[in-house]
């Protein structure tokens, strides 16, 4: 490193936000940036440590430890320190297809395991990696990346999300011609329609869409393979299908009173929301989706429930309330959750921190378990009841207890369920014959990706289980070095 003790000098800085109160009377992005010479600075800070743990790219304690698509971290953050934006670019897209994604909506497993976070604030990486790819989109250095020649290959991708698109492309550039199918009306999956506007700009996704088709990629939407094409036909003339269709069935809430109106999937709130924003319009006062003069609750947390919180907000909703049946998370690191695991410690994120400024504190309530429904003589919601719980883990189980004495209902007219997901949707896959592991994922190892059916593979969410978008660009891209070794023989991809 051109400024190996750079860590001494200067103090960690991140970009900011936009004003609480403003941002949530609109649906523009919440980010703010450093300029260059700053994030020069911030580059400074990286030691170039002898063993990296920034791009290790593993699971430790069941979460993201590190980068999972093992980006050259110390190299380009050498390279940005030294102002050498286009070689930073150029080694920043070996291991990453989409920066743009990553560098808004990730959480940064690499900061979390950045050695100097040990006893420091760790570097500033992700505004870092964002700033590369947005000056080589400004400079003109992204451009189609366009084979030298075909292969007379063939490959279907199922699913336009982040892994269906990083498998594409890394097939594309290999010269086999490669087809999208994506049963929404729009390409990106959860890209475009799941995660709201305000997290990531959907010009920034189209953007990237367009510069893939210039490539050669054929995308069609308004499909769905298994209804509108047949399985059969799709591989007679397919020599290679890789399904990468998301876990997209959502886990439920089986207690009294389900059936009421009023009571919706998160990713359906979501996606009602994107859908009229992309259409030219907010969604509707008067839509069931919408939360707009509502008391609102939001059952679970996450990246999802977050949104939904966020979402809500902007809909104009009366009050919010978001329940987790876990306990608060400590402030700092406990014993048992040592660097460099991802700190499950308490934070506010960006919706939380809009509610908190809207309402005066953080909406979440921790150690809650939901235990009715309620509605009115018409079938409509109209409340929740609740318990406190107290968690107790045992067995290598975590079961929970109702506290007597707690319980309280809370006024609802709109409950989203955020409880994540239990894997794909079944249909195709019977159809294809492919096997289901005992999480109900596709059945398919590293690093072959491979299904109990020849030809058929599969990557991202609906291999893995619900996860974040960098380990679904890490699975398409190790599905499309599979199928390219399945085709050819060999392969020199990545």
């Amino acid at each position: 490193m051109s400024k190996a003790i750079g860590f001494l000098h200067h103090s960690r800085e991140v970009p900011g936000e936009r004003p609480l109160v403003e941002r949530v009377g609109d649906w523009q992005p919440i980010q703010l940036h450093l300029p260059e010479e700053r994030l020069q600075t911030q580059a400074m800070r990286c030691m170039d440590c002898g063993i990296p743990f920034c791009h290790q790219g593993r699971v430790l304690n069941g979460m993201s430890t590190g980068c999972p698509i093992h980006n050259l971290i110390p190299e380009w953050n050498d390279l940005v320190y030294r102002g050498l934006w286009h070689e930073a670019y150029q080694r920043l897209e070996k291991t990453n297809n989409f920066p743009e994604f990553t560098g808004l909506v990730c959480p940064a497993p690499c900061e979390a395991s950045c050695t100097l976070g040990i006893t420091s604030p760790p570097v500033t990486i992700k505004p870092i990696e964002y700033a590369i790819i947005e000056k080589a989109w400004a400079e003109g250095w992204v451009r189609p990346q366009l084979p030298p020649q075909r292969t007379g290959q063939k490959v279907a991708v199922i699913g336009s999300g982040p892994a269906g698109l990083a498998c594409a492309d890394q097939l594309n550039r290999v010269g086999h011609s490669v087809t999208v199918y994506e049963r929404a009306d729009r390409i990106g999956g959860l890209l475009m329609v799941g995660i709201p506007n305000m997290k990531l700009d959907k010009r920034i996704v189209q953007r990237r869409v367009d510069l893939l088709r210039e490539a050669g990629i054929t995308f069609v939407t308004n499909v769905e393979i298994g209804r509108d094409v047949g399985v059969d036909g799709l591989r007679d003339e397919y020599g290679a299908v890789v399904l990468c269709v998301g876990a997209t069935r959502p886990r439920d809430l089986a207690i009294p009173g389900r059936h009421l109106s009023g009571i919706h999937w998160a990713m359906s709130f979501l996606q009602a929301s994107t859908h009229h924003l992309l259409n030219g319009e907010p969604l509707p006062a008067d839509h069931p989706l919408s939360a707009a003069g509502k008391d609102v609750i939001v059952i679970g947390g996450g990246d999802t429930g977050t949104d939904c919180v966020a979402t809500a907000l902007r809909h104009g909703c009366t009050s919010l309330t978001q329940l987790e049946i876990m306990t608060r998370p400590p402030d700092h690191r406990a014993a048992d959750n040592p660097w460099p695991q991802w700190p499950r410690t308490y934070k506010l994120d960006y919706g939380q921190a809009e509610a908190q400024a809207r309402f005066g504190q953080d909406p979440r309530a921790y150690g809650v378990m939901s235990t009715r429904f309620i509605g009115d003589e018409r079938g409509r919601l109209r409340g929740l009841e609740t318990v406190m719980v107290e968690q107790i883990g045992q067995n290598g189980r975590t079961e929970f207890y109702p506290i007597a004495g707690t319980e309280q209902e809370r006024p609802a007219q709109l409950i989203l369920l955020a409880l994540g997901f239990l894997g794909p949707e079944n249909p195709l896959l019977a159809q294809l014959g492919v096997n289901l592991d005992e999480r109900h994922n596709i059945q398919a190892g590293e690093p072959d990706y491979a299904t109990n059916v020849p030809g058929i593979f599969a990557a991202g969410d609906a291999r893995r289980g619900q996860s974040l978008v960098v380990w679904a660009i890490r699975e398409g891209r190790g599905a499309a070095r599979a199928v390219d070794q399945f085709l050819m023989g060999e392969t020199d991809l990545p």
